[in-house]
């Protein structure tokens, strides 16, 4: 469960160390070589402080190739990358400076012992601490960022605990114990109806297994745990089958290994084996990737399209009166409630008019379009064609809510007429387009698009998400499928 987060987390904080010791490595040759330059202090002239320039580049690199894999490996001896969510910023500088006097230590021998003459002690000195000055300050800033996001509530998991007997309440107690595990604990639900418990471990328990659709349509929920004894494995098996059609995370807490069950796996958590039916099997280092280019792309783009912002906004206030901005509660990954942006293409209150209309039903009837393309404004129309509308949408992005490519994000309230196999859209964060973007857009009913992100969901990876992003460009600018 938190395992494999973890472990990519631990891979990506190893690989910028290394770009901080490498950049620290570059900084220090650059001053080393200029240090004639930027010296001024009169009481030592440079001369007697340094004497001659270093040795070329080249030379250098040699030495970067066995500086890099040193420091981030005494980082690592150290309990660097340990979860740092425990840890105090003077832990963390004692780990740094242990780290550091032990990759001096051994960065100094090899240079004695191979008589790397060309490595002098300016360079040294410069290079040293160079990175212990950027590594302390990256720790910091991640520790200062996420102990803050956990003050406001951010970036926590939402989980469901199934089970309300001992080994229920020992999971339940470690939950607690750690916090800095990130994860809170909505309810429990009551395995054994007839035992009429209302309160459990200080966990109110919210509903029974037959419950558990209400309770997965009614919240945000990431993980449904099931902490139940062996002999009532039998009992859950429904409960299961619902999280896998809604497309939920469900976890089992129980001594089982080496179950040949199709889209399960083994997973630990302090000691407690679990076994965990997942129906969206992306792995986390893609998701990880999938992020990181959300988060550039996104800001890329709204830093380039500025001026086009400034221009659609000056255009919407001449053309018609109204709020700049459509927004709409949509629902996100899980259940996640956040607010879509969009530049408004309608007339004021128009929505309103249009509340009455069934999108299951509507969305192929030619009444549909006329009905709502007589509330779209003329500008409305032009932004709708080439998808400019959906432009706002960046920051949706840069804000986490939603991803480039994703199923397109719902309202609450036409997510409560789909039905339970349509729920699963909601297991992937929604994105600006999708392979109904590409595949016809609104010349697709309403059917049609809930299998196509469904089958985006069972096929996903990163060279998908590729692949629709370049097929959009030509549908947005020859304005395929839209109206």
């Amino acid at each position: 469960m938190l395992k494999e987060k973890e472990a990519v987390l631990r891979k990506a904080m190893i690989a910028f160390d290394a770009f901080i010791v490498a950049f620290s490595y570059f900084l220090a040759y650059f001053l080393r070589l200029h240090f004639h330059s930027f010296y001024r202090l009169d009481l030592i002239p440079s001369a007697q402080v340094v004497s001659g320039p270093p040795n070329s580049l080249s030379d250098y690199l040699v030495v970067l190739f066995v500086a890099v894999p040193l420091w981030c490996g005494m980082l690592y001896l150290c309990g660097m990358y340990h979860s740092m969510r425990t840890r105090t910023i003077p832990e963390i500088v004692w780990i740094i400076l242990k780290s550091s006097f032990f990759a001096i230590l051994v960065f100094g021998f090899i240079v004695f012992l191979f008589e790397l003459e060309f490595v002098s002690r300016m360079f040294f000195v410069l290079f040293v601490t160079a990175v212990f000055i950027f590594i302390l300050l990256e720790k910091v800033v991640v520790f200062s960022a996420v102990h803050n996001l956990r003050k406001r509530g951010y970036n926590y998991r939402r989980i469901l605990i199934v089970g309300k007997g001992r080994r229920a309440a020992e999971f339940i107690n470690r939950i607690k114990n750690r916090p800095e595990w990130g994860i809170k604990i909505i309810g429990a639900v009551d395995d054994e109806p007839g035992r009429k418990i209302a309160d459990f471990k200080d966990m109110k328990i919210i509903g029974t297994l037959k419950d558990l659709p209400q309770i997965l349509h009614k919240q945000a929920v990431d993980e449904v745990v099931f902490v139940v004894p062996r002999l009532r494995l039998n009992y859950i098996e429904n409960a299961i089958y619902v999280c896998e059609i809604e497309g939920i995370k469900a976890t089992i807490v129980v001594d089982l290994f080496d179950l040949k069950i199709a889209r399960a796996h083994q997973t630990e958590i302090d000691g407690i084996p679990l076994l965990t039916f997942e129906t969206t099997v992306a792995k986390e280092w893609q998701l990880f990737i999938k992020r990181g280019i959300d988060i550039i792309l996104s800001g890329l783009g709204i830093i380039i399209l500025t001026p086009l912002f400034l221009i659609v906004t000056i255009l919407i206030k001449l053309s018609s009166s109204g709020p700049l901005l459509f927004e709409q509660e949509r629902l996100g990954l899980n259940g996640r409630k956040f607010i879509l942006f969009k530049f408004r293409t309608m007339y004021k209150k128009a929505q309103e008019n249009l509340t009455n209309i069934n999108v299951f039903n509507d969305m192929n009837n030619p009444s549909f379009k006329k009905k709502k393309i007589k509330y779209i404004t003329p500008l409305g129309r032009i932004l709708r064609k080439f998808s400019i509308d959906e432009l706002p949408q960046l920051f949706n992005i840069f804000a986490g809510y939603m991803s480039f490519v994703g199923p397109r994000p719902t309202p609450s309230e036409e997510v409560k007429q789909y039905k339970p196999w349509q729920r699963r859209r909601l297991s992937m964060r929604p994105g600006l387009t999708c392979l109904w973007q590409i595949k016809g857009r609104n010349k697709l009913s309403f059917d049609e698009w809930m299998k196509l992100d469904l089958e985006y969901l069972d096929n996903w990876s990163l060279r998908l998400d590729f692949e629709i992003m370049m097929k959009t460009i030509p549908v947005v600018l020859f304005g395929i499928g839209a109206y």
